[in-house]
């Protein structure tokens, strides 16, 4: 069965919308930086970084990608229509009408998604091809679990924003057991690893997306939502991986993802 992708890209972009002014910007970076559209910021080669992302799920041979966006974002699918031709990979969007958290805005993607495996990946992050098509080979739902050192030494995100992402425990058969959202100090063990939100989901997670309330932060969670299939059953495999991951959050980041991306090839 073909396995589908989709592209969380209707986040509101709170941290990239503030103003950095040891932070220097071409016009057109900070006019997207000032919509909170970080998908959609030119990064390099007069490319958004989404562009980079497409292509890179392309290259693990995820082709049918359905793109979660606001209804303010439709320069986002015009882009994609109507600027630029597509022969690699087709694209459907799929429209959250509000910013309620990750696990609404996989939802919205439902119809999208139908009865196939899908991966689901954020708009603000490029992940290495390798792990997206270990991914795309699991035989059911997954994600990779990121080594905390290699995440930070091969990454563009300093080590205090590191401490900062989701924590994940797995047992001794690989399946994911817990996971800790903004984990406090003495969370972190040897053993734990850390999510960067890159899953391999059946349609089921979108049953559990639909029960789950919001969380203290008022958000409906993703993380939640797979506790939530964890308790009817579904086991989740973690995939452990040893490297980097572009991070593209506020404007201080624009930099460092622009040189990684220098001359790296987009075929869409």
């Amino acid at each position: 069965m073909a396995v589908k992708a989709v592209v969380l890209a209707r986040g509101l972009g709170s941290r990239m919308r503030r103003l950095d002014h040891s932070t220097s910007l071409t016009p057109e970076q900070a006019a997207m930086a000032d919509r909170g559209a970080k998908a959609m910021i030119p990064i390099a080669q007069g490319r958004p970084l989404l562009d980079f992302i497409l292509s890179c799920l392309a290259d693990a041979g995820l082709v049918d990608i359905g793109v979660v966006i606001g209804p303010e974002h439709d320069f986002v699918r015009h882009r994609y229509v109507h600027e630029i031709a597509l022969s690699r990979i087709r694209v459907t969007f799929a429209i959250q009408a509000e910013p309620r958290g990750t696990a609404d805005a996989v939802l919205a993607a439902k119809v999208f998604v139908g009865n196939d495996p899908f991966i689901v990946v954020n708009a603000d992050n490029l992940y290495p091809i390798g792990a997206l098509r270990r991914l795309a080979d699991l035989p059911g739902p997954g994600l990779i679990g990121f080594d905390r050192a290699a995440l930070i030494k091969e990454s563009n995100i300093e080590p205090e924003r590191v401490a900062k992402f989701a924590l994940i425990w797995a047992d001794a058969d690989g399946h994911l057991t817990r996971i800790v959202e903004k984990p406090g100090a003495r969370e972190a063990t040897a053993s734990s690893q850390i999510s960067m939100n890159c899953w391999r989901f059946s349609p089921q997670i979108f049953t559990a997306c639909e029960a789950i309330g919001p969380s203290a932060r008022g958000e409906l969670e993703l993380q939640d939502a797979v506790t939530d299939a964890m308790a009817r059953g579904e086991a989740f495999s973690v995939v452990p991986w040893s490297g980097g991951v572009l991070d593209l959050s506020s404007r201080a980041d624009i930099e460092s993802a622009a040189d990684r991306l220098q001359g790296v090839e987009v075929r869409l």
